[in-house]
This record gives C-alpha cells, structure tokens and sequence, in this order.
C-alpha cells in the first residue's frame, strides 16, 4: 500500500486526474442569494450530454436557491438549477457587449417594449413602505439527477425599501406558509440597497443610458466559475424585470438588452399560466439552457419568463422545462403581509 501511494502507478496517477477534473475549483464570488424573489427561477449552471453523465458518478448536484431576497435556512425550493461543479474555460468571454451583431431583429422588438415602459406613470415609494409582488411559479428538482417539475405555486412577496442594511428584508408567502425574508446566511451587517437587493430608489439611480448602464451591468453582476458573462448579464437584467421599476430605469433596461450578443426573438414563448406573447430569449449553447421572457403582444407589459432545455442530457431531453414564471399584481403597501387595497 504504501508502495503505491508513493510510486503513484500510472492507474493510480489517472484516478486521481479524473477525480481532480471533476471536483469544482473555488469560486471566484459565491453567487448571491439575494437578487429579486419576484422573478423568474434563473437557471445559474447546467452541463452539457458528456459533462453530466460524467458529474452523476459524484454527488455535487444541488439546488441553488433563486438569486433572491431569501430566508437561507427555509426549504422553500423556489429555484431549480443544474449544477455539477464542474469548471469550464472562459475562452475570451470578457463581456464585449459592443459587438452585438447577431441580434438585429431583436432590437426593433426590444425598441417598442422599452418606448412603452418609459410611458408609465412614475411612482412616489416611501423608505418605510414595502413593494408587493404576486405571482404564480413552477420549477423543477434536479436533486436526484433528473428534472421533476415542481407543482404551480402561488407565491406573495413584500420587500422592504429602507436603503441602509437590513437583516429582515421582507416577507414571503407560499403554498400556504408565511415566512421572513432575511440577509444572507453569515450577514452580520445587513443588507443594503444595491443590485442584490434593488430598491424602487436604488432602480431609479441606475444610468439611463443603455450603453452606461450596461457597462455598469457588465462590471457589477455578480461572477460563477464557468458561467457565459452575456448570460449571466441578460439573465440579471431578467431578475430585475416585472414588478415595480421606474419607466425610465425600465426603459433604459430593455435597450441595453438589446445590445447583449445572442439575444432574440422568441415568438412562441408562454409564461408559467400559459399567456402566449411576444418573447425575448437568449440560448446558453455552453449548457443547452433557453431563457425567456414573455410580453404582452397590446401593451408590452411583462407577463413572466421561463426557462427550458435546449438538447438531450442526462437531466432530461431537449424541451424540459426547468422553470417559469407569470406576473399577477403588485403595488406598494405600508406594511409586510398587507394586502393591497382593490384597484
């Protein structure tokens, strides 16, 4: 025995290659819980055919919580996401948002959506109000290594507005259970307004200059080991959508969309009750994993997003849907599990 652990054989040398190559390196950042619990469930890690039937052999697959205003320690399973830990090389994918070449048809459509966004009227919130958001959404469990898709849910969520730090950022209600949203787990100091916790003040701070604020966007979303940075980008731009956002903020978002390389139309794309409208998509061809967002086709008004997969693989085969969303109502309320009055 210790002949071998010595020598290191060549067998041995090409079992301990192998177990190396699949282990995860450390994360440059861990991804942040916190983004916006009123989105869509963001896909943050899918693999390829080969990579997974490799990654199913080790039992590094695990759930990542919806980039969100989320209580750590509650099993709310609002997200789904295809993980193995496995590390890809970023060749050359430095955020070049100013080539965008190959998304012309997108940009008329992206055009009309911001004009009809920076039509709406803007709101006065108050720092000591909530933004409440209803919604209805479905993931799937890929904990077992198979995307089971999750029952439809009902969910509620109030959201704190107070700039400065805070440990209890508001409140979720879903599936019947009513529970605080709260700093990420190991936040001693509480979380401020900032892109994980956006703020209808902190929203309406962002440049409205679509190319400033992409560049913005570019330098602050947050980093993952493997992940394409366009994608990581364009799906931050869909944590941000829906709910309540400033016209203007929410027209600038839309533009600045339109100049992600890879982004296009998708005229088929549904929300999570099935309201067919005018979509946005963007594939990650390096995990085989569609992301949308759907439009109202009269008034450009966000009805929700999906998610789904794009080829075969050992989670499911291409078309599985791994998760969706539709937007139901919102409004800004006084206080944390206040219903908003009727119209």
């Amino acid at each position: 025995m210790n002949d071998r652990t010595t020598s290191a054989s060549p067998e041995w040398r090409d079992d301990r290659e192998e177990i190396a190559r699949l282990l995860p390196p450390p994360a440059d950042r861990d991804v942040p819980h916190e983004q916006h619990l009123r989105h869509k469930d963001l896909l943050m890690h899918t693999i390829d055919r080969e990579q997974a039937e490799q990654a199913a052999r080790i039992p590094l697959a695990r759930r990542l919580l919806r980039p969100a205003l989320l209580a750590p320690a509650t099993a709310l399973a609002l997200a789904c996401a295809l993980t193995a830990g496995i590390a890809l090389t970023d060749s050359g994918d430095k955020g070049s948002h100013g080539a965008a070449s190959d998304m012309r048809p997108a940009a008329a459509l992206l055009g009309r959506i911001s004009a009809a966004a920076g039509e709406h009227p803007a709101l006065t919130v108050r720092d000591d109000q909530f933004v409440y958001t209803k919604e209805k959404t479905q993931g799937a469990d890929v904990t077992t290594g198979k995307a089971v898709l999750d029952p439809l849910l009902d969910r509620e969520v109030w959201y704190a507005q107070e700039p400065g730090p805070m440990l209890k950022l508001g409140l979720i209600r879903e599936d019947g259970e009513t529970l605080p949203i709260n700093a990420e787990l190991g936040d001693t100091h509480g979380t401020a307004a900032g892109i994980s916790r956006p703020t209808y003040h902190w929203l309406s701070s962002l440049p409205t200059d679509p190319d400033k604020l992409l560049t913005y966007l570019y330098a602050n979303t947050p980093f993952a080991t493997g992940r394409e940075r366009d994608q990581a980008v364009f799906e931050q731009i869909g944590s941000l959508l829906g709910g309540l956002m400033p016209p203007r903020t929410a027209a600038a978002l839309y533009r600045a969309a339109a100049k992600i390389p890879g982004v296009t139309p998708a005229p088929k794309a549904r929300d999570a009750i099935g309201r067919q409208g005018l979509g946005i998509a963007r594939d990650d061809t390096r995990y085989g994993v569609r992301t949308e967002w759907v439009f109202d086709k009269k008034d450009y008004a966000f009805l929700g997003s999906r998610s789904y997969l794009t080829r075969d693989g050992s989670y499911g085969k291409s078309g599985t849907l791994l998760s969706s969303s539709a937007e139901l109502a919102h409004a800004v309320v006084d206080k944390a599990g206040e219903s908003p009055t009727a119209g």
